[in-house]
C-alpha cells in the first residue's frame, strides 16, 4: 500500500482525548495555584505558568516522536530499556532527595524523574520479548525472563524508595496474562492482598482458620482428577505461613507513613490533622462541590490551600470542588475513553509488537488513573501517583506523552504493514 503522511493516518480521536485531559489539567492547575495578585498565565514564578512550558515542550516531544520511524521502537528496544535501567542505577550516585525519596535527577531549576519515562521503555521490552514467535508463557523460563524484564525497574525504583511508581509496573503484570502467564500468578497476587489485609483486621488464628476452611472448600469443589492432598497441604502452610509473618512485615519492614496510611485506610486509627490531614481535606472538598460545583475559581477549599500538593497528586479534588458531580464524570469519561480507545487500535494492530505494546500503555494509564482517584476519595492508600495529563509536573506530562504517541506512531504505520 502507497506510504501516506501521519497526520492523515493518526487516530485523531485518541488525540482529541488526549489534548482535552490537558488542557482541563491546566485550567485546573491554574485554578489550585492562582494567588489574588497574580492573574497573568505566563507568571513563570506560578506552577501554571511553568506548566504551560511544560505544554509546549510537549508539543515538540509529539513532532519528534511521530517523525521517528516506527520500526526505530521495535529495532533499538534493547537499548532504550539499557538506558532507562541505567537512569534509575545513576539516582544512587546523582540523584536528588526530596521528601527522603531519591528519585529525581536536579537539572538547574527543574527535576525529572526518570522512574516516569523508564514505563515506556518496560512496556516496549515486554512487546519485544512476547512478539518472539519462539516464546512461550507456559514455558517456566520464559517466565522468568518475562518477570525479570518487569521486576528489574520494580527492585531498582524500590530502593529509592517510591512504592506508588513501583505499583506501576507490577500492574504490567496484566499484559503477560494477556500473552499467556497461567492465571494462577494473578490469583496468587490477589490472594496475598487479602490475606495481608486481614491479617492486619484479625488475630492470626482467625486468619489461619479462615485460610484453613478456604483451602478445604477448594479441595472439595476441584474436579476429582485435580485433587492433591500433599499440593492443598503445602498451599495452607505457605498462605498460613504468610498470614502469620505480616504483622512482623507490616512492623519492622514498613515505614511508620506507610503504617500510618493503611492504619487510617482500615479504620484503625485517626488522625485527621496529620497523616491523614490530605485525605479529609480533599474529600471535603470533593465533597462540597455537589452536583455542578462551585464554579471556575469559586472553590473555597481550593482558594484557601487547604489540601496540600493540590496541583500535583490531589488535582482531582480542584475538579470536584468546582466542576462538581458533572465535572467529575466528564473527566473520568474521558479517561475511560480514551482506555477504551487504546484498547481497540491494539486489538486492530498489524504486528504483535504494537498490540502488546497497546495493552501496556493501556496498562500504565488505567493504573495511574484508578490509583490516584480513589487515592483522592479516601479508598486507597496515598502513595504519590499522579493523574496523567491532569497533574502539574514536566516529567510526567512528557512521559505519559512519550508512552502514548509512541503507540500512535506504531498505529499509524500500520497501514504499510499489509
Amino acid at each position: 500500500m502507497k506510504n501516506q503522511s501521519v497526520s492523515k493516518n493518526i487516530d485523531w480521536i485518541t488525540v482529541l482525548i488526549y489534548s482535552l485531559l490537558v488542557l482541563i489539567g491546566w485550567v485546573n492547575i491554574y485554578s489550585a495555584d492562582l494567588v489574588p495578585d497574580s492573574d497573568y498565565i505566563f507568571d513563570l514564578s506560578q506552577n501554571y505558568g511553568k506548566q504551560l512550558i511544560f505544554i509546549g515542550f510537549t508539543i515538540i516531544l509529539i513532532i519528534v516522536v511521530l517523525s521517528i520511524d516506527a520500526k526505530f521502537y521495535e529495532k533499538y528496544t534493547s537499548i532504550i530499556y539499557g538506558v532507562a535501567l541505567l537512569s534509575l542505577m545513576g539516582l544512587f550516585v546523582a540523584g536528588k532527595t526530596i521528601a527522603g525519596q531519591r528519585c529525581w535527577y536536579g537539572i538547574g531549576p527543574l527535576t525529572l524523574q526518570p522512574s516516569e519515562f523508564t514505563k515506556s521503555a518496560t512496556a516496549l521490552a515486554l512487546a519485544k520479548f512476547l512478539s518472539d514467535s519462539q516464546i512461550n508463557l507456559k514455558n517456566f523460563n520464559h517466565q522468568l525472563i518475562g518477570l525479570g524484564i518487569l521486576f528489574l525497574p520494580i527492585g531498582l525504583i524500590m530502593l529509592q524508595p517510591d512504592a506508588g511508581s513501583a505499583l506501576i509496573f507490577i500492574m504490567m503484570v496484566f499484559v503477560l496474562h494477556r500473552e499467556g502467564l497461567p492465571a494462577w500468578y494473578l490469583w496468587t497476587g490477589v490472594g496475598a492482598i487479602v490475606l495481608f489485609i486481614m491479617a492486619l483486621l484479625l488475630k492470626p488464628q482467625y486468619v489461619v482458620l479462615i485460610t484453613l476452611i478456604g483451602v478445604i472448600i477448594q479441595y472439595f469443589y476441584s474436579k476429582p482428577v485435580r485433587r492433591n492432598v500433599i499440593a492443598s497441604g503445602i498451599v495452607f502452610v505457605l498462605m498460613a505461613g504468610f498470614s502469620v509473618s505480616v504483622d512482623y512485615v507490616f512492623e519492622n519492614v514498613f515505614q511508620q507513613h506507610h503504617r500510618d496510611r493503611f492504619n487510617i485506610l482500615l479504620g484503625k486509627q485517626v488522625d485527621m490533622a496529620g497523616i491523614g490531614y490530605n485525605t479529609n481535606q480533599s474529600e471535603i472538598a470533593i465533597g462540597s462541590g455537589g452536583w455542578i460545583g462551585k464554579g471556575w475559581l469559586e472553590g473555597t477549599q481550593t482558594k484557601g490551600n487547604f489540601v496540600p500538593e493540590q496541583h500535583t497528586d490531589y488535582i482531582f479534588t480542584t475538579v470536584g470542588e468546582e466542576w462538581g458531580f458533572a465535572g467529575s464524570a466528564i473527566v473520568i469519561l474521558l479517561f475511560a475513553g480514551l482506555l477504551l480507545r487504546i484498547l481497540y487500535l491494539a486489538e486492530n494492530q498489524k504486528t504483535k509488537f504494537s498490540r502488546i505494546y497497546g495493552y501496556g500503555v493501556a496498562s500504565v494509564l488505567f493504573t495511574h488513573y484508578f490509583v490516584n482517584i480513589s487515592m483522592v476519595v479516601g479508598i486507597f492508600p496515598t502513595i504519590g501517583v499522579p493523574l496523567p495529563f491532569l497533574s502539574y509536573g514536566g516529567s510526567s506530562l512528557w512521559s505519559f506523552t512519550i508512552l502514548l504517541f509512541i503507540f500512535l506512531k506504531m498505529d499509524a504505520n500500520k497501514v504499510n504493514e499489509w
